[in-house]
């Protein structure tokens, strides 16, 4: 917990009764490898941040295939964020990759901090700031970037996440088929 409440002095002047708050409406859990924190197709209410280990969110299509849309590592938050704004089903799927260590938060608690203390105000619009540029960078990336150029951006973002994702979760993540991203390493170790 005091990892989130030195990310969030690090942005904001913290009252103690503002801290006091957040521990008030906040729940650390150990959850385990293979856990489903969020289910598509259900209804959402959590929003989680990650202590330590690794997280993914995913969406099905009609075909069964997934595809990944974020891994969250430490320091990140992770939600089916359509689904809590929007007040509709979840449309991802949150799952657990690795053992980990979240703070869980009910999203309408956490959304109600701001009229108890105006200043989250300024430190949740960064949070979404850094959000949103983040998926328009990946968006872009996918269109303008080739494949090798993806997985080396992809090991620069996530530097471990290799040791404990599986294969065909970074291949959906990056948009190929698992033989590409075998193609793509066997070249990169040949450089």
């Amino acid at each position: 917990m005091e990892e989130l409440i030195n990310k969030i002095k690090n942005n904001i002047t913290l009252s103690p009764q503002a801290k006091e708050h957040i521990y008030s409406i906040s729940k650390e859990r150990t959850i385990s490898k293979g856990e489903i924190l969020i289910r598509q197709g259900q209804a959402v209410k959590k929003t989680f941040f990650v202590i330590d280990g690794c997280l993914r969110s995913y969406c099905t299509d009609k075909n069964d295939k997934e595809h990944t849309l974020q891994f969250a590592i430490k320091g990140w938050w992770i939600s089916d964020f359509i689904a809590i704004y929007n007040n509709e089903p979840a449309i991802l799927t949150v799952e657990c990759i690795t053992d980990s260590k979240i703070i869980e938060f009910n999203a309408k608690d956490l959304d109600e901090i701001h009229s108890l203390f105006p200043e989250f105000e300024a430190f949740q619009r960064k949070n979404l700031e850094r959000h949103v540029v983040s998926l328009h960078k990946r968006i872009l990336n996918q269109l303008k970037l080739t494949a090798p150029e993806r997985y080396n951006l992809f090991l620069e973002q996530y530097p471990d996440i290799e040791k404990h994702t599986p294969n065909y979760h970074i291949a959906s993540f990056l948009g190929i088929t698992q033989q590409s991203l075998s193609r793509i390493r066997v070249e990169k170790a040949r450089k």
